[in-house]
């Protein structure tokens, strides 16, 4: 087996992110980034992983259940304005180039206010050569995505070695294990669920002050603003206009809030979030609206967002009748639903 040439040192304190970011409560304290990915991973680890065909931004096929069994599987969920992916990288393509052979080794970009020519750029680069794909949904939903990068490594059984956030000592050991490991049988059988990416049931979700974000409104519709609270400061840097755009929307939520109309109401992304930055959030911008942090990602999901910031327009019994890119658009549309005009088609 080939060793890593990894200075495991420098990437542990160059991938801490901001302070404020993805911090979350654990045993009544602020964790660590790691703390966060290797809570969310703990029910997963000695599961059989998903039997998922993936593909890549080439349009190749993966079929992770035939790796499964034969070879160990290193996934990467990362994202193109992720900082500590960033820093990150040179560890994983040298995984790539020493290991590649022995294991399956993908970049699993999360699929969150990214575009395939982002990722295409991105990988020239970096000059990335393992095999890349963009999650719908499905990995973050099986794998509980919360924090970038988010590592997860499987062994030649296909069971779920390590799932951490540091590319660090624990992480080379891991995949040194699943390297060590005999070749396996795979069950499907009992197999972690891969839930689709398309339209399911939403999760009831409970606001900042313990209430149950209702989704039926009887005569009146509602707007549904989803958004992330580290958008507008957190991606000044890497990505300036999606950013600015992050701003805008807030402020537009904020006068349209106000006038008499729909009811609003704001779903927080989870993906590097908690409970306590959606409160800093709303103490710092206040919104005259319920707001609630989907945790697991499933309420996006439900509602096929992948991009912030976005609404959604549902009517006075949930069903959805429009999407709009800022908040003027959405009030327009319900105020369409409330005239008994055709509403907006929804796309």
């Amino acid at each position: 087996m080939r060793a890593l040439s990894v200075m495991t040192l420098a990437l542990i304190a160059l991938a801490c992110p901001p302070a404020s970011a993805g911090a979350v409560q654990v045993q009544g304290k602020d964790p660590s980034a790691e703390d966060v990915a290797e809570s969310a991973g703990a029910p997963l680890i000695g599961k059989y992983a998903p039997p998922i065909v993936l593909t890549t931004i080439d349009g190749k096929k993966i079929d992770l259940a035939k790796a499964y069994g034969h070879k160990p599987v290193y996934l990467k969920f990362w994202a193109t304005w992720c900082v500590p992916c960033r820093l990150q990288m040179p560890h994983f393509e040298n995984v790539q180039r020493t290991l590649g052979n022995d294991v399956q080794v993908v970049a699993v970009n999360a699929g969150f206010n990214e575009t395939k020519d982002a990722v295409r750029q991105y990988r020239e680069k970096f000059g990335l050569t393992m095999p890349i794909v963009i999650d719908d949904g499905r990995l973050a939903d099986a794998l509980h995505l919360r924090i970038t990068p988010q590592h997860i490594v499987i062994g030649r059984d296909g069971r779920i070695l390590h799932v951490g956030h540091l590319a660090d000592a624990k992480l080379d050991l891991a995949i040194a294990r699943a390297i060590a490991e005999p070749p396996a049988r795979y069950s499907r059988v009992g197999a972690i669920g891969a839930t689709g990416a398309g339209r399911g049931s939403a999760p009831m979700l409970k606001t900042l002050s313990g209430e149950t974000l209702a989704l039926k409104g009887g005569v009146h519709p509602t707007v549904i603003f989803f958004f992330s609270p580290w958008c507008e400061s957190y991606l000044k840097t890497s990505r300036p206009a999606m950013a600015d755009a992050c701003l805008k929307a807030r402020d537009e939520v904020s006068q349209q809030a106000r006038t008499p109309g729909p009811r609003w109401m704001g779903v927080a992304a989870g993906l590097w979030a908690s409970q306590k930055d959606l409160a800093t959030y709303q103490h710092d911008h206040p919104l005259k609206m319920p707001l609630a942090l989907d945790e697991t990602g499933a309420f996006f999901r439900a509602f096929r967002i992948s991009d912030v910031p976005t609404f959604v327009v549902l009517d006075g019994a949930g069903h959805v009748v429009g999407r709009a890119q800022t908040a003027k658009q959405a009030n327009r549309i319900a105020a369409q639903t409330v005239n008994g005009k055709p509403a907006a088609k929804d796309l």
